[in-house]
């Protein structure tokens, strides 16, 4: 059976500038009388040929869909002015704190105009060069830098590009000195970390076996950790871990500044628990021999690594749900040798840890209390805490980095990066000797980037649906509200990922038109810890949807917004969240953009990295957890004559990790649905090519921004027109 949407039975026509269309109509998609038996569940599927992007009918669909977003895109006022604000913002650019090598520091720098990064060098002079511009090697833009990492004498780089958005990096290696290719491309090093040993003649890294030789549905997997000698054959590599595991294992690794101990982690997919080991290295060893640290089945995380002075640190949620700091010796690495250093603290989460060697051994610990960063320092050898570091706000610090063992100058300082709501990532650093933070870096644009001053920020605590406190970061052109305002609610709440205090432009140009921003920090996040993280997966995934129902209900009861103009937004596991929230609370929201989502939670294990999520949100192929996954699966959610929000879908079509599919099949389950006139709440889609989940161009951001912001502002009565203007410089107004 063919079903075709009609609000008004009249061709769409090209819109004039500035003016939306009259009438539209959605193009055709079949609907198939499929229905399932799954465990008793009687699950309809009527889109399912969309799944497949080879299948000419999805061709065509798709080729439709996009000339009809296109159409309605392409009309909405204050565009332009919206582009030109969004690029003004994003002029700031960006900066990273250095890796310091031989006191050689290597960093990224975006600077004004720039599409992508820069990797630079910094001398011990001050002479600086740029090493590496993925802008020249590729000027289309669709190349990006995935990592890199220097060897320990400074001398060499090794770095990995992909290209289109497909993840799949490509390992290099250069003569630091002289820029010669001394190696590459090295394939299938997708999330590889680079471990080198002293000298820079070989190093450790991770690299998938050929996907030719695998079965076809475990072509993404099979990753092994190898060593390898610059300038051989990768074919010759000799693996040393992974043989025997599963093969969904991620792997990290690192080697000890003494070149004496190799650690590697290895996670099962994106669980939140990982195995750890560590193995000796000797002259004459060249294959590891491993002694288990922690084992995955323990069900912790840990983060471990050994210092100049081979002691062994572990940062770890073993007994520690917000974790704890342990030490120990790497010839005695099991958990019952750990002495404790810090304990877990019951309303922080302890992040990361950094020992700065002078005036004397310190341990300078960040963690965040309810998603704010802080500083503390603590005796390195008893773990004692000494003080609290004073930061330039209430923001987040971002990798903390020290000078390397060889390096005497800069012993007694630890480098970061900072951010707030206004406050592009600057660089800032702390002596010991002196107790200040400076600041090393400012962004580079930022005195250009005419970043608005009437941006007030606060953090609202609110009651959910079972009781439980919650916060949320509200950020508005006024201290209090003053009438209700078009409102943009955002989360993500699940896999353990929190968001503090952080620059955006998106956010700050919604904000400078009148607009309210308000990002919540729901379950299912790391906010308050592991046990937050647990809070909101599984069978209790519900409770991140309650949060963030609670948190809208809260913005209107305090009168912020209204429904009709409370806009929600979110990307991945985010757009899980707001496609359960626009099907469970469709008179709630305005306007909805989904992005990169996942929304058919029963078949979702089928497509790309589907079947590692398993453990977060549960399998189909068990009965109780299906019952779980059809509460809530968006796609299976949707009812027809139902008055649904605006919904406007983003997909990308090199993602490798979220399939596109989930947006086509939910966009034609909502096109047939829904009863509202969709000259008003149209329900789209958005397609991109040559692009994937994650990095991109700054020219395809500000694109995508756009259209999504727009998008929002059309559907809840934000007035874009006037971004023009020049508002001053940033301030804060978030209480310490």
């Amino acid at each position: 059976m063919v079903f075709t949407r009609l609000v008004r039975v009249v061709p769409v026509t090209e819109p004039v500038s500035g003016a939306l269309p009259a009438t539209m109509i959605y193009p055709p998609a079949q609907r198939l009388d499929l229905v399932e038996d799954l465990h008793g569940h009687q699950v309809p599927d009527p889109y399912r040929w969309l799944e497949d992007p080879d299948d000419p009918r999805t061709a065509e669909w798709s080729q439709a869909q996009d000339l009809l977003a296109r159409s309605w895109l392409d009309a909405l006022p204050g565009r332009a002015e919206l582009a030109e604000r969004l690029r003004g913002l994003l002029h700031t650019g960006a900066i990273t704190p250095p890796t310091w090598r031989a006191g050689r520091a290597f960093f990224t720098r975006r600077g004004p105009g720039q599409d992508h990064p820069v990797l630079v060098l910094r001398e011990r002079d001050g002479a600086e060069r740029v090493l590496l511009d993925v802008s020249e090697l590729d000027p289309t833009g669709r190349t990006t830098l995935d990592t890199w990492s220097p060897s320990p004498d400074g001398r060499r780089l090794a770095y990995q590009l992909s290209v289109g958005g497909n993840e799949q990096s490509l390992l290099h290696v250069v003569d630091v000195d002289s820029g010669a290719l001394l190696e590459g491309p090295i394939d299938r090093c997708r999330y590889s970390p680079v471990g080198w040993l002293p000298g820079g003649e070989e190093y450790f890294y991770v690299r998938q076996l050929d996907p030719a030789t695998l079965p076809e549905d475990e072509r993404l997997f099979h990753r092994r950790v190898w060593r390898h000698r610059v300038g051989a054959d990768p074919d010759t590599d000799l693996v040393v871990l992974g043989e025997d595991l599963d093969h969904t294992y991620y792997y990290g690794l690192s080697v000890s500044p003494s070149g004496r101990w190799l650690l590697v982690n290895g996670v099962p997919g994106t669980v939140r628990r990982n195995s750890v080991w560590i193995a000796e290295l000797t002259d004459d060893t060249r294959e590891p021999v491993f002694t288990e640290v922690l084992a995955a089945e323990a069900g912790a995380r840990c983060v471990a690594w050994v210092d100049v002075d081979d002691r062994l640190y572990l940062l770890t949620t073993l007994d520690a749900p917000r974790f704890r700091l342990c030490v120990a010796d790497p010839r005695r690495p099991q958990p019952e040798h750990w002495t404790e250093l810090i304990a877990e603290q019951p309303d922080s989460v302890l992040e990361s840890v950094e020992l700065v060697r002078a005036p004397e051994p310190t341990l300078v610990v960040a963690r965040t209390r309810h998603a704010v960063s802080e500083l503390h320092l603590h005796d390195a050898a008893t773990g004692a805490h000494q003080a609290r570091v004073a930061l330039p706000g209430t923001g987040t610090v971002h990798r903390m980095t020290t000078v390397d063992p060889a390096t005497a100058e800069g012993a007694d300082t630890v480098w970061f990066g900072w951010s707030d709501f206004v406050s592009p990532l600057s660089v800032r650093r702390l002596s010991l000797r002196t107790g200040r933070v400076e600041l090393a870096a400012a962004a580079p644009g930022v005195d250009a980037a005419d970043v608005p001053a009437d941006v007030h920020t606060q953090q609202v605590e609110y009651t959910s649906l079972d009781g439980t406190t919650v916060r949320m970061f509200v950020v508005a052109p006024v201290a209090r509200p003053d009438r209700p305002r078009p409102t943009l609610l955002t989360g993500y709440g699940g896999f353990g990922v929190g968001r503090g205090p952080g620059y955006s432009a998106s956010t700050l140009a919604w904000v400078q038109a009148g607009g309210v921003w308000v990002h919540a920090s729901l379950r299912g996040g790391d906010e308050e810890g592991e046990q937050w993280h647990h809070a909101g997966m599984r069978e209790r995934k519900q409770n991140v949807f309650d949060d963030f129902h609670a948190a809208a209900e809260r913005l209107v009861r305090d009168g912020w917004t209204i429904p009709q103009q409370l806009a929600i937004m979110g990307g991945s596991n985010g757009g899980l969240l707001v496609g359960a929230a626009l099907t469970q609370r469709p008179e709630l929201y305005a306007a909805v953009v989904c992005s990169a989502p996942l929304l058919d939670m029963v078949r979702y294990e089928r497509f790309l990295l589907g079947r590692l999520w398993a453990e977060e949100y549960g399998s189909a192929s068990v009965p109780e957890e299906l019952a779980w996954l059809l509460a809530y699966s968006p796609y299976h959610q949707v009812r027809p004559d139902v008055a649904y929000p605006a919904v406007l879908f983003t997909v990308f079509e090199s993602d490798s990790r979220v399939d596109p599919n989930h947006a086509r099949k939910m966009c034609a389950a909502l096109q047939h649905a829904t009863t509202s006139d969709s000259t008003k709440h149209p329900v789209l889609i958005r397609r991109e090519t040559e692009v994937g989940h994650s990095a991109r161009s700054v020219a395809r951001t500000v694109d995508l921004l756009v259209d999504e912001l727009s998008f929002l502002a059309g559907a809840t009565g934000l007035d874009l027109t006037g971004l023009g203007r020049t508002l001053g410089s940033p301030r804060s107004g978030v209480p310490a």
